[in-house]
């Protein structure tokens, strides 16, 4: 099934540096509605560039549409496909309207046709890997739930001189205006409510910290720059959820269950390494100790912040075994792109559109579907839109409890096994019982 794809801006270049792992993955062309850019991308990707988005919609070998749109023209290009039959994966967020969001749902029913929406996190390694760690218990009973998005103060770091690799700016001023909160929530989320299920009500705090972020005019002036919002899991876990661009960078992932912590230090790696730490009175009151709160040796000499376990790991959808970095090991040019891929990861965006055409090829529910885009799309908006004096809202929208990946559940150990502290631990342990017996 061949792939079309609207909308050659910043984000497109994400797609594209990993499509090659995803050999399932066709692009039948490209159409954007600057002529000039869209040729920019062909031109570089080598590419078929289509004269209109309806000359793509008019293609019959196309099935799936990718719309890369910007966020105000994704609810318009998403109902030209679907009125066109064909099935859709939207980039995030979905539409800026409830009203349009059902809408948009309902028609893909009626037309019996797919509808998908990034952000594609919650099927990478990383976050299956939590998954599965709260799946075999290795936490216990699962209490809080704590996401950071903390993206750096962007506005020093002038993100007008911001390029793609192909050449697009990134549209700053566009994201000053539709605010942090929309362009990121659904990073945390996605993988929140994936593992959690839906949420009963959320209470937010929205609010624009940063007036001084552009001299250039935006429309509106107020969007938030900041929010925090309190989730109430219908499962009984509590969530919490923090956005903003003013704070240095902070993309942890924290699950905290009755008997443990289970932590990822980013979303934006696919392949970040996850910790699980058993609960112990060793390991607890070790953290009273400045000396090793301030010292990354004596933290894992004393199993504060837990073991690394291995990842949960299998062949992305429509694959057959695990891609793996390529390159020479010759080649500086090769050399240093895997440094900077270990430094600041990897997103690889291409697997939610892998997941779509392998559930449609299966004949299978893809993920997410639409019940849990709107899900996402509602509690967006609640976050958003909270304001500064703050508010409470009750979902109306939720979705069926999801179950793990029979694919996670083959790929990953057992991870209760990981919940002891490490060896050294235990013999220090053991080591220090019997030096407070000795009088």
């Amino acid at each position: 099934m061949k792939i079309g794809v609207i909308g050659c801006g910043y984000v497109f270049d994400h797609y594209m540096t990993t499509l090659p792992q995803h050999p399932g993955l066709q692009i039948a062309g490209v159409a954007d509605r600057n002529m000039d850019r869209a040729r920019q991308v062909g031109e570089y990707y080598g590419l078929h560039v289509y004269d209109d988005a309806a000359a793509l919609l008019a293609d019959d070998e196309i099935g799936i549409v990718a719309n890369f749109t910007s966020i105000e023209s994704h609810g318009a290009v998403t109902k030209a496909a679907l009125d066109a039959g064909k099935h859709v994966y939207s980039e995030k967020p979905f539409v800026t309207d409830m009203a349009e969001a059902q809408a948009l749902a309902d028609l893909a029913h009626e037309k019996g046709l797919r509808l998908s929406c990034a952000p594609s996190n919650a099927l990478s390694p990383t976050v299956q890997t939590l998954w599965k760690a709260v799946e075999d218990g290795a936490v216990g009973d699962v209490r809080m739930v704590y996401a950071e998005f903390d993206d750096n103060p962007v506005y020093l770091l002038a993100p007008e001189t911001w390029r793609s690799r192909s050449g697009a700016p990134w549209p700053y001023l566009h994201e000053y205006e539709m605010g942090c909160t929309w362009e990121h929530v659904g990073y945390h989320l996605t993988w929140m409510c994936a593992i959690f299920g839906p949420v009963r009500a959320v209470t937010a705090f929205s609010k624009a910290t940063l007036p001084d972020k552009t001299d250039e005019t935006l429309d509106p002036a107020g969007t938030p720059d900041f929010s925090i919002a309190a989730l109430d899991f219908e499962s009984g876990v509590v969530g919490r959820i923090t956005c903003s661009i003013a704070a240095p960078t902070d993309h942890r992932m924290r699950i905290i269950g009755n008997k443990g912590v289970v932590s990822a230090d980013t979303y934006r790696d696919y392949h970040c390494p996850v910790y699980l730490e058993g609960f112990t009175p060793f390991t607890l009151k070790a953290r009273n100790a400045r000396s090793i709160r301030n010292n990354s040796l004596l933290q894992s000499l004393f199993s504060v912040g837990g073991r690394r376990v291995p990842l949960a790991e299998s062949p992305a959808p429509g694959a057959t075994r695990i891609a793996r970095e390529t390159g020479s090991p010759f080649s500086l040019k090769d050399w240093l792109k895997r440094l900077r891929r270990a430094q600041l990861g990897q997103q690889d965006k291409c697997i939610g559109l892998a997941e779509l055409v392998e559930a449609i090829a299966q004949d299978r529910a893809h993920f997410p579907a639409p019940d849990f885009t709107l899900h996402l799309t509602e509690l967006t908006l609640a976050i958003q839109s909270a304001g500064p004096d703050g508010a409470s809202q009750t979902l109306k929208t939720r979705f069926d409890p999801l179950p793990l990946p029979a694919r996670t559940k083959a790929a990953g150990p057992d991870y209760t096994a990981w919940t002891r502290p490490a060896p050294m631990t235990r013999a220090l342990q053991g080591v220090l019982s019997k030096l407070r017996t000795l009088k």
